[in-house]
């Protein structure tokens, strides 16, 4: 069967006053148009669907049965496409701080903090696009969230962890694998996170631990992967301490061997240099800049 084709749009709107009025004068003054061009649009609309719309009595109109399914269908179609019109388009809207940058540091780092934030700022939107998008080069984002050292050319950027490296498990891995020292990771599965530098290997030669080969185990693209693996008792992880707060206070992590080693990289809010704040990014970047004093 042939699928027939979407009809334009005006054709719609005009069947829809139509079909409420039952009458195609009141339908023009509505829609603005002349009763010649409403009855027009309604011929052509029923000669694309292939059926009667309408059926023309001598004192008005009535829908056919066709009409009256489609009718219901026509209404709740325009009214969505109004509404979405108005939610995404409106003049009057709040414009939202926009914000791009890990999912991992949104979930454990910055989510539990934000409930301050909404309460001191209710009429502050935000909008928070995970890094885990295709990154938009024109994006008219106000902030970045990355971990490096701090340093990216035509950039400006304000550290928002101070962090130490430690491995992570679950209280289950621990009694299960017998983890006792360092050496004994190698009885299990090292989670490891893509683009990170410094990591395993790093750790293992920083506490001098030689016995462990640090190219085994699992490869993930997230540190949030690599966290909630561990948490299930798959592996031990490579925590960045100001990523598993919450996960140790609760319970679900604990930490291993008490040997942190400091990281050369941390998480920096990055914005590009020369840029203008709304007032709005601006209480935004204040709030974060105090909450991140908070962890030195």
């Amino acid at each position: 069967m042939n699928e027939k084709t979407l009809p334009p749009l005006n054709w719609l709107r005009t069947f829809e006053v139509s079909a409420r009025s039952l009458n195609f004068t009141k339908a023009a003054q509505e829609l603005h148009l002349t009763q010649g061009a409403v009855s027009q649009q309604i011929r052509l609309l029923e000669r694309h669907l292939g059926v009667a719309l309408f059926k023309r009595l001598p004192r008005g109109l009535t829908l056919t049965d066709e009409g009256m399914s489609y009718l219901p269908v026509v209404q709740d179609s325009i009214s969505r496409l109004a509404a979405a019109t108005n939610e995404l388009f409106n003049s009057e809207q709040r414009t939202p701080v926009k914000i791009r940058g890990s999912l991992s540091f949104f979930v454990h780092w910055l989510a539990p903090r934000l409930a301050e934030f909404n309460q001191q700022h209710p009429n502050i939107d935000i909008r928070y696009i995970s890094s885990l998008w295709v990154k938009d080069t024109d994006a008219d984002d106000d902030f970045e969230i990355r971990w490096g050292n701090g340093q990216w050319p035509g950039y400006v950027s304000q550290r928002l962890s101070w962090d130490t490296l430690f491995p992570v498990c679950s209280p289950d891995l621990v009694e299960r694998s017998q983890i006792q020292s360092p050496s004994d990771l190698g009885k299990t599965t090292l989670l490891h996170v893509l683009g990170y530098e410094e990591g395993w290997g790093y750790w293992l030669s920083m506490i001098n631990e030689e016995q462990v080969d640090p190219s085994r185990g699992m490869q993930l693209d997230t540190l949030l992967a690599s966290l909630r693996l561990a948490e299930v008792g798959v592996g031990v992880a490579l925590a960045r301490s100001s990523m598993v707060e919450d996960m140790l206070a609760d319970g679900r992590l604990v930490e291993l061997f008490d040997q942190r080693i400091p990281a050369s990289e941390s998480f920096y809010l990055v914005r590009k240099s020369g840029t203008d704040l709304s007032p709005e990014a601006l209480l935004f970047f204040n709030w974060l800049e105090r909450q991140s004093r908070l962890q030195q």
